[in-house]
């Protein structure tokens, strides 16, 4: 796995965000896991494949302990689309970590004995995309179709998949989660129900690994950017928000001119007397951004004229 990926599952190898995950989803909000409860595992296993071995690879995977007795191992993937075969991959990964449960000793007289101690495995599948509904099989027989037999049905069990479409949560579920990761359920679902977004002002705890995750989910070159900025991630103090790592963004652009095009189409709209609504559904871009820069024309540059706006917008940066 290279380095990029690592970086952008490394929001969920935390113990505090993966732990509010399934607490949030599974148990209701109740606090059931406990950070200290959770042990991190290597997220593959090795399975024989036609070309010698190969592994399967969860994003993220942790034992849940009480004391020091494993009662379940507990893993979450990504995606970001539909896959069709997502029941026999889930299938394969709780099928390997119940192979791991199954280990041999040997003893002093060199017996060999089998030891069965086997827990539950729970794989959580979470769908990162706000365009559309998962619309691929959630289940082993939806996935074989017309090719399982109906003589066969009743021998060959189902497997449903735990799928959380991330877009669709409720209010009161993103309000739930207690980590990093409302703000991630957040963006989803404010882009799901509007189309733009508005950053919250609460501070993140691991700021980079959220920027980092985003720009996989979303392919929205402004988190990485930011993400990878240290003058933003590295530096003491501040808030360090969504809205603000945003700001951040925003005004780099004003200062290095790249927001010049952006400002100038703004800008025309405003003469045509277009509100800001329309004019930030016209322009893509989020309505606090055009908010901020209609405000920063009407009071300094009342004409609209662009270089008065552009002025006036980069002397705010850099005060």
């Amino acid at each position: 796995m290279g380095e990029k990926d690592v970086l952008e599952k490394t929001l969920f190898t935390y113990e505090d965000v993966f732990a509010d995950i399934v607490n949030n989803l599974i148990f209701n909000g109740k606090e059931q896991v406990r950070e200290e409860d959770l042990e991190t595992t290597a997220p593959h296993n090795t399975y024989q494949g036609e070309n010698g071995f190969r592994e399967l690879e969860r994003d993220a995977a942790k034992y849940w302990k009480n004391h020091d007795i494993r009662i379940a191992l507990l893993g979450l993937e990504n995606e970001s689309q539909a896959e069709n075969d997502m029941p026999v991959r889930v299938i394969g990964y709780d099928g390997a970590s119940y192979r791991d449960q199954i280990r041999y000793e040997t003893d002093v007289n060199g017996n060999r004995k089998k030891i069965v101690n086997v827990f539950p495995v729970v794989t959580l599948v979470l769908y990162f995309n706000y365009e559309k509904h998962w619309d691929k099989p959630k289940t082993l027989h939806q996935m074989l179709g017309d090719k399982l037999l109906p003589e066969l049905k009743s021998f060959v069990p189902d497997y449903p998949i735990n799928l959380f479409e991330i877009a669709w949560l409720s209010d009161e579920q993103v309000k739930g989660f207690k980590s990093d990761f409302q703000y991630v359920a957040d963006y989803f679902v404010q882009m799901r129900k509007t189309g733009r977004y508005t950053g919250s002002r609460d501070s993140m705890k691991h700021v980079r690994e959220v920027l980092r995750l985003m720009s996989r989910l979303t392919g929205d070159v402004k988190f990485a950017k930011v993400a990878d900025d240290k003058k933003f991630t590295g530096a003491r103090g501040g808030n360090k928000s969504m809205g603000s790592a945003l700001d951040y963004y925003w005004n780099k652009g004003i200062e290095q001119g790249e927001d010049r095009h952006l400002i100038e189409q703004i800008c025309k709209k405003l003469r045509r007397g277009m509100e800001i609504e329309q004019i930030a559904d016209e322009v893509e871009e989020d309505i606090s951004r055009v908010q901020a820069i209609c405000n920063t024309a009407e009071e300094y540059a009342p004409d609209y004229d662009l270089d008065k706006v552009l002025k006036a917008l980069h002397a705010d940066v850099m005060a």
